[in-house]
């Protein structure tokens, strides 16, 4: 056994004594300083600056109803998406959907909203032809950032509601041909293809439909995969939970909600319950939450629950609904439906962009930075205190930034994300484009 000589020990005590002697008579450490946190003014400009380096994308607006490009382009307050208003709110790139509403499942009403959807699809392409110094359809990820690179913005083709396709998967193509990129088989009512978050109601009944296909239809399943081999974006927004979990499930690439919030939240039959989101952020897809007053608001508290049954039942409404606004557009008279109208948003409350963060935070921290994104839904009933129309994005910078998100983490839920989803899709696709002669 070896031992420490006994003047190598003596020596080692005393140097270990001075040590402790020394350490004693040392003044204390001064502690550091925390860092102060900025001011409004500082966050501002760090916002500003982020705002500016990132690719502001929009993953869903609608046209102006008239469909008309005036309406879209003009700066009189129509649209929320016109080129001032994304000037203004460095917006780079936007999802202008090509949407058409409910209507009878018959070859008549499929006619009507496959013209609906030619018209709309006929206006974006104007649009771009007649101003091509403001704006540029893009189709593809890599065309979406030379358009801003250039200082435009980027039109991205979107399609909802498959009642436009007139019961032929093959008419994808025809879309995709076009410039279509992002494909969401629904909207309002259930239709051949998958069912709806929101059925249809029957003023007769006063019933809402059952579901058509607990959730895709064969015909739905084949157009997924359609869409999967054009290399298009698999859009859920819209869909009812068993279309989206079947979607889902079907799709070979991330899918995405192109503007759905938290139902956990908001409990509106359109919103995105905790099942669903899990499996999108399981599957590498994104969830892009729109500032759309009665899809963010807790509406389930006793007091609101009871001031919307009052304001649904003086205007003759059901008390049953998907969201506290359903079927205003029934009501036959304008000044009905702007009394209603009027009296929910005051039993809802404001709608802010601070309540809007909180359903991105429920999503980031549920299931990743990576899979939320924005989609406003401008045109189609969106807009909340300090997030009227794209002018006012900045907002959203901000409010992102004082909750403490990254500048790294607010580039991916503007417009990071969505790129890495289509550019999945893009890399995937079965079906190549045929080279320009």
């Amino acid at each position: 056994m070896n031992t420490i000589p006994r003047r190598t020990f003596g020596k080692l005590a005393s140097a270990l004594a001075l040590a402790l002697a020394l350490s004693a008579c040392a003044p204390p450490e001064k502690p550091v300083a925390e860092k102060a946190p900025p001011t409004e003014a500082e966050l501002l400009e760090s916002a500003r600056t982020i705002h500016q380096q990132s690719l502001v994308l929009d993953a869903h607006a609608d046209i102006v109803i008239p469909s008309t490009p005036a309406n879209f382009l003009s700066a009189d307050g129509l649209s929320k998406v016109d080129p001032t208003k994304l000037k203004a709110g460095n917006v780079g790139a936007v999802v202008m959907a090509i949407a058409v509403g409910p209507g009878p499942r018959t070859k008549a009403g499929d006619k009507e909203a496959r013209a609906e959807a030619d018209e709309k699809l006929a206006a974006i392409q104007k649009l771009a032809a007649d101003n091509a110094d403001t704006v540029a359809i893009a189709k593809t990820a890599a065309e979406i950032e030379a358009v801003r690179a250039s200082g435009k913005t980027a039109l991205i083709l979107g399609f909802q509601n498959a009642r436009s396709l007139q019961g032929d998967v093959s008419a994808l193509d025809k879309f995709y041909d076009a410039g279509v990129r992002v494909f969401a088989l629904n909207h309002l009512a259930h239709n051949d293809f998958s069912d709806s978050s929101r059925p249809f109601h029957d003023a007769a009944t006063g019933l809402y439909e059952p579901d058509a296909h607990n959730g895709l239809s064969p015909l739905g399943l084949a157009a997924i995969d359609r869409i999967n081999a054009l290399g298009g974006v698999v859009d859920v927004s819209q869909a009812s939970k068993a279309s989206t979990l079947a979607t889902i499930a079907r799709s070979k690439t991330p899918v995405i909600a192109s503007h759905s919030n938290v139902r956990a939240i908001s409990n509106a039959t359109r919103n995105l319950s905790d099942e669903e989101i899990d499996r999108i952020g399981a599957t590498g897809g994104v969830i892009h939450v729109a500032p759309f007053s009665a899809y963010l608001i807790n509406f389930s508290t006793p007091e609101k629950l009871e001031a919307i049954r009052k304001a649904r039942a003086a205007a003759g409404l059901p008390e049953a609904y998907s969201y506290p606004y359903e079927l205003y557009w029934e009501l036959p008279d304008p000044v009905a439906k702007e009394k209603f109208t009027t009296s929910i948003r005051e039993a809802l409350g404001p709608a802010t962009v601070d309540i809007m963060i909180d359903h991105i935070d429920y999503i980031a921290k549920r299931i990743g930075i990576d899979h939320v994104g924005i989609g406003t839904d401008f045109n189609h009933g969106s807009g909340i205190d300090g997030y009227l129309d794209a002018a006012d994005s900045l907002a959203v910078t901000v409010g992102l930034l004082r909750r403490g998100y990254s500048a790294e983490d607010i580039q991916k839920i503007w417009g990071g994300n969505f790129l890495r989803v289509l550019r999945a899709a893009e890399q995937a696709a079965t079906i190549k484009a045929a080279p320009k002669p």
